[in-house]
């Protein structure tokens, strides 16, 4: 109904950008601005803890369709934000927070009067050539934040007043800063939509072949893979049901949770074919509530000792791997479920079939 779920820019292709604001950032202005820049369509959303008032720009490959054109999507960003947050004052101006080395190094090196002021006293000599002032700015910035927050912060790394006053005069310090930015082709993006399903369904085969192998029979292997598979469905459901994006570590909690769902299962069909040995006279679904009743506790034990790690880390483990725990916390619930309620039923239901197909025989 909603048109599939909503693949990560890993999947998609197009440009992810990290922007740091000074202040809270307002979405509402960060959005009007794109759209009158023709990106509408970008997705914005905020990123880590809201003290660190950052938030993600994605900015999809319908606008950077081509190789050469993905390394503008920073600069784009970049270009449509300093409509809204650029100084009226710095019409003429650098914004300090925004350049890279090899730009600010070329800045400093076109200022006459920076260069004078560099070599007299008072201005650090590890710090009296463009470069070398270049790269301390930098540092400084990558280890405070992303950002400078105003000029008298510069002072702390040996500057002159005479030097502040020039940086002053050429450059002006922006309300945000673009700390990082990542690219992905639009090739390599369906490229990687293939490899996760494949990676999915080789797995799920792979499983197939030993489970039924091991239990001597393809019931059991096509039950724990028709369940498992049952399992991937409704998580990925509830991803697009609730907007999330699906991510290479989405895959990889995929993938996790296809292996932990199908040890559950098999440890239940252990202990039916176990059972099997000794209730010979008793109906199949008796022997397999009674393993399914004896299996319980384990179940309940491992599955919600594993429930309270990812929960702790869909918490606490920080905007990178929410992605992985949150496929988890209901992985874990669907799969434990999908054990008892799916895989061992599809069995039952079987042999059931089997026996009413024989009495018809008959």
């Amino acid at each position: 109904v909603k048109g599939g779920p909503r693949y990560g820019i890993d999947f998609r292709g197009g440009t992810l950008v990290y922007v740091k604001f000074k202040e809270n950032p307002p979405l509402d202005v960060v959005r009007t601005a794109l759209k009158q820049r023709g990106l509408g369509e970008s997705t914005i959303q905020r990123f880590g803890a809201e003290s660190d008032r950052e938030v993600i720009i994605s900015l999809d490959q319908s606008f950077t369709a081509s190789g050469s054109e993905l390394d503008q999507g920073q600069s784009k960003i970049a270009d449509t934000l300093n409509l809204s947050f650029r100084p009226a004052d710095a019409a003429d101006k650098l914004d300090l927070n925004n350049l890279g080395v090899a730009r600010l190094e070329a800045a400093l090196a076109s200022i006459p009067e920076l260069a004078q002021a560099m070599q007299k006293p008072g201005q650090l000599p590890a710090m009296a050539s463009p470069a070398a002032l270049a790269n301390a700015l930098i540092d400084y910035r990558n280890s405070h934040g992303g950002l400078f927050r105003n000029f008298d912060e510069l002072k702390t790394l040996g500057i002159s007043d005479e030097v502040l006053s020039r940086l002053r005069s050429k450059f002006y310090l922006g309300e945000f800063a673009v700390i990082k930015t990542e690219i992905v082709g639009p090739k390599v993006g369906k490229a990687l939509q293939l490899q996760a399903i494949s990676a999915t369904l080789y797995a799920l085969g792979g499983m197939l072949a030993y489970i039924g192998w091991r239990f001597k029979g393809a019931v059991y292997g096509t039950a724990a893979m028709l369940a498992t598979l049952h399992d991937v469905v409704i998580t990925v459901g509830l991803f697009s049901f609730l907007d999330k994006e699906i991510s290479l570590t989405v895959i990889a909690a995929l993938l996790t949770l296809v292996g932990y769902s199908t040890n559950d299962t098999i440890v239940v069909f252990d202990r039916i074919r176990e059972n099997l040995k000794l209730l010979r006279r008793e109906p199949l679904t008796s022997v397999v509530n009674k393993s399914i009743n004896q299996t319980l506790s384990r179940t309940i034990l491992t599955s919600g000792l594993t429930f309270v790690t990812v929960v702790s880390l869909y918490l606490f483990g920080g905007e990178v791997i929410k992605g992985f725990a949150f496929a988890m916390v209901f992985g874990i619930i669907i799969g434990s479920y999908s054990s008892i309620a799916i895989a061992s039923t599809l069995v039952v239901m079987w042999y059931d079939y089997k026996g009413k197909k024989k009495s018809l025989a008959k």
